[in-house]
């Protein structure tokens, strides 16, 4: 979409010049089977390999997905000088090891994209980015939210100035996720799995906030000992303004028995919103619906255009378009030698700002980044 001034709203991200370079996959579930290799595939991206804990669901789905190769272990991948980038997709407690495997075995690999979140913890997360910069190694993680196409979009729109300067930016997550056994085994539910999206992209979009203030109660649908079902949390950042999410899984007793409906869909979703001092941008984003699926939106209005409002609209889906970024933009630090957009080392700064979320939910407080990261 072209704007009154000629410019053109810019969405999609980056590609490599060179989309030849080898990627070998660790894991073959649903992420990596109906998101990396369909975004990899549809991008022109060259996938030579695969490995994952069970042989036959790596065999299944490099059938599926048209991948050459499958190795019983992805240690036997590493000596494959055909991969140069590993693509991990397996619970954050099993990256460090294999991180580990990779600086140590994995002498012609040049770049690797981790999962979200990077590990159980900050200390953990630190230790991968330390093993990967001694090792040379380009380090990136898969926040894919930031690939969205409505959160690229809205970058866009406030580094234009557009909006003019933030003042009040909201998320609202009406679901009811699908949680994972490793989950349970960690006690994890929704900050560490599904919140850290929304905190990694208000860092994406607005910088790093001085302070957390967090709320935190326990999901009633959930079986599984947890703390963080139902999540809010508000950003306080220098400048004033204020970034706040209210990341609900509960969504009311849709599952047992009570249909909420608006129009023809129960009443889950994502919207957000962000107020600026010359303009407003709300908007969608379209997971939930996943895997029928729909795109995310963004409408907008700015004193710059005065009396109109904007809509523009396009065919890719976060889920899963936006995984073309977060291999592109690692592809594409290899090929320039730069730091990818969503480094290990920026990422250490969205852990601690989970973590800074559960110490202020447990203590009642807020609590700023630089304490958690002492």
């Amino acid at each position: 979409m072209r704007l009154p001034d000629g410019k053109r709203i810019e969405y999609l991200p980056k590609l490599p010049r060179d989309r030849s370079r080898g990627i070998g996959c660790i894991g073959s579930g649903f992420i990596m089977r109906d998101c990396h290799l369909v975004a990899y595939r549809r991008a022109g991206f060259r996938v030579v390999a695969i490995a994952s804990q069970h042989r036959d669901h790596a065999e299944a789905t490099a059938r599926l997905r048209g991948v050459e190769h499958v190795y019983n272990h992805y240690r036997e991948m590493l000596d494959d000088e055909a991969v140069e980038v590993i693509d991990i997709a397996v619970p954050p407690n099993r990256q460090a090891e294999i991180v580990r495997d990779i600086v140590r075995l994995g002498k012609h690999v040049r770049g690797i994209l981790a999962q979200k979140p990077l590990a159980p913890n900050l200390r953990e997360a630190e230790e991968i980015v330390r093993l990967c910069r001694e090792a040379k190694i380009k380090l990136a993680v898969n926040q894919n939210m930031r690939y969205d196409q409505a959160m690229r979009a809205l970058k866009w729109l406030l580094d234009g100035g557009y909006l003019g300067k933030p003042v009040l930016a909201t998320i609202e997550m009406r679901a009811i996720p699908h949680w994972m056994p490793w989950q349970a085994e960690q006690g994890w539910c929704t900050c560490r799995i599904m919140s850290i999206h929304h905190l990694d992209c208000f860092r994406f979009l607005f910088g790093d906030p001085q302070r957390i203030y967090a709320s935190f109660r326990p999901d009633p649908r959930t079986t599984f000992p947890h703390e963080d079902g139902v999540c809010l949390y508000i950003l306080e950042y220098a400048d004033g303004l204020r970034a706040s999410s209210w990341d609900d899984v509960w969504s009311g007793p849709a599952r047992e028995g009570v249909e909420m409906r608006r129009g023809a869909q129960r009443d889950i979703g994502i919207n957000w919103r962000v107020e600026g001092t010359e303009g407003i941008a709300r908007g969608t984003i379209g997971w939930p619906d996943y895997p029928a699926g729909s795109p995310s939106t963004i409408d907008f209005a700015s004193v710059r255009f005065p009396g109109r409002w904007f809509r523009p609209r396009w065919a890719e889906r976060w889920f899963p378009d936006a995984f073309v970024g977060t291999m592109s933009q690692l592809l594409c630090a290899i090929e320039d030698d730069t730091e990818p957009e969503i480094s290990g080392e920026d990422n250490l700064k969205t852990m601690a700002l989970v973590d800074a979320a559960y110490l202020s939910a447990r203590e009642h407080r807020a609590v700023s980044l630089e304490e958690v990261r002492q």
